[in-house]
Order: structure tokens, then C-alpha cells, then sequence
């Protein structure tokens, strides 16, 4: 199977079965989603769903959230990873866009990483997300997947995945192919054990076929 046949058969399985792809992070508009990527760096978006009610209310504008403190910040986001830097970037980015972007999140990958709390992953989901530009965020879900089923050839880096990922996917395709494969990797190609045998993919996976090839001479 040539890469090629790889990518058009996933991609041609996800358009008819999953039609709909869309975050799980829970937001009412532009300044909510971004603080919400922000907390779900290395944390779950269960997690970050059931802090943020407390903490939009609580900070419902940039102007809001940038008179206040780290430590007032930490008080509401204290059970997702790593809150001491987090309430730090999140006070910091509200600081930012007052100062730089007159509140209004920018939709420039360039511009958004100049947030503080903002890497490449971040302002990647941010683009695709709300400005559906033809940005591929790579979390820890799309770099295993990718590398397992064959998307990508033993990308090291999420970069490297990155760039390998676009070059093969439509354009128009790209922001829902990341929600693709991370609700792909959550809940069918985890990382422990992949659920193989309820995978709609699997005919063009390459662990799969290997996985397979390898048993039938157990």
C-alpha cells in the first residue's frame, strides 16, 4: 500500500463516519477557547471542562483577567497540570492582548505565539478552531496515531509530523483531520491498548497489518 492509498483511504473512512469533528473543550467565543488550549496543555479537556465554568465567570473579559493575580488565577485552575505557570501565562496573555491586539484574540499563528502560555500546538489549534485556517495542531493523541497507523514515517518531532501531515492532507481538510485524530487516538487508538478490533481504519493501519502478520505466526 502506497502512502498515498493510506491517506485517501482514512481520510475517505473519516468523511463518511465521522462528518462532524469538532473540540471538546467547552467555550462560548474567542477568548474562552484560548484560555481553555492554554489549561489543556498536558491535561485532560474533562479536566479543563469543569474548571473553566468557575473561572469564565470569574474572569469574563481580558481587561478582567488582567488585573488579576497568579495566585487569584491559581485559586480556581489548581487541579490541572502544572497551575503555578498556567495562572502566570493566563494573566500574562490577558495583559498582552489589551496592550498589543486591543482584546481581540489574533488569528495569525505568527501573532498568537506571542501570547505568553502559546506554543505552536496552541496557536495551531487556536487558527484551525475559530479561524478554520489550514493549521494541524499536534497534541500527544495525533503524533501517536499518526506514527502508528503510517500517516507519518517515524516523525521524531511534532513539527516533523506537522509537516508531513499537511503536505498529504487537503487543504480544506486539515483543521478537521486534527480532530479527527485526536478523538481517533482518545477513544478507539489509545495508547496502552488500541481498540484494533472496533477501528474503522484499520484496513489502511499500518500497525494493524503488521500487528496481524506478526500473531499468524504465533
Amino acid at each position: 500500500m502506497t502512502k498515498k492509498e493510506r491517506y485517501n483511504g482514512v481520510i475517505e473512512w473519516f468523511e463518511k463516519n465521522v462528518p462532524v469533528a469538532e473540540t471538546e473543550l467547552h467555550y462560548k467565543e474567542p477568548f474562552q477557547l484560548l484560555i481553555a488550549v492554554i489549561l489543556s496543555a498536558q491535561c485532560t479537556d474533562k479536566r479543563v471542562n469543569m474548571v473553566t465554568p468557575a473561572l469564565f465567570e470569574a474572569y469574563p473579559t481580558p481587561e478582567k483577567l488582567a488585573k488579576a493575580t497568579p495566585e487569584e488565577v491559581y485559586e480556581y485552575i489548581k487541579s490541572v497540570s502544572y497551575p503555578n505557570n498556567k495562572a502566570k501565562h493566563l494573566v500574562g496573555m490577558s495583559q498582552m492582548l489589551l496592550r498589543d491586539f486591543e482584546e481581540i484574540v489574533p488569528s495569525d499563528v505568527d501573532e498568537l505565539r506571542k501570547l505568553p502560555g502559546v506554543g505552536r500546538k496552541t496557536a495551531n489549534v487556536i487558527a484551525s478552531v475559530l479561524f478554520d485556517k489550514p493549521a494541524m495542531a499536534v497534541d500527544t493523541h495525533v503524533f501517536r496515531v499518526a506514527n502508528r497507523i503510517g500517516l507519518t514515517t517515524n516523525s521524531k518531532t511534532p513539527l516533523a509530523t506537522e509537516k508531513e501531515l499537511v503536505t498529504y492532507i487537503p487543504e480544506k481538510l486539515i483543521s478537521k483531520a486534527h480532530h479527527w485524530l485526536i478523538l481517533h487516538g482518545r477513544y478507539v487508538c489509545t495508547a496502552r491498548k488500541p481498540k484494533c478490533e472496533e477501528c474503522g481504519i484499520s484496513p489502511w493501519c499500518k500497525y494493524d497489518s503488521d500487528h496481524a502478520f506478526k500473531h499468524s505466526f504465533d
